[in-house]
């Protein structure tokens, strides 16, 4: 078992930035972020896999979003620069016991209960 609690959202100015956090109680191999804004499908963000050290990226935050970890706290954190107003949404942290990061949300079994962020133009 996990639980994931995240904190960091907020309101922000276009360009502006913002840092989630979530931390995780219990074992766990591979995290990733996921967003969902009003009317849309829940969508990948980022993830991280813990054995192979592997991070990936969707393609919309590459370059603008850059996830880091404290192991030692088993927290991951999603720096988000230059952000835009449709980066806006509730943002909801994942984990799972596979190795390798992945965008599939299926392959997570417990989820947060999200963090809203919301980008003013």
């Amino acid at each position: 078992q996990a639980q994931l609690v995240e904190s960091g959202g907020g309101l922000v100015q276009d360009g502006g930035s913002l840092r989630l956090s979530c931390a995780a109680s219990g074992r766990t191999f591979s995290m990733g972020w996921f967003r969902q804004a009003p009317g849309k499908e829940r969508e990948f963000v980022a993830a991280f896999g813990w054995g192979g050290g592997s991070t990936l990226y969707a393609d919309s935050v590459k370059g603008r979003f850059t996830i880091t970890t404290n192991g030692a706290e088993n927290t991951m954190y999603l720096q988000m620069n230059s952000l835009k107003p449709e980066d806006t949404a509730v943002y909801y942290c994942a984990a799972s016991s596979g190795v390798f990061a992945s965008p599939d949300p299926a392959r997570y079994k417990y989820w947060g209960q999200g963090t809203q962020v919301t980008v003013s133009s």
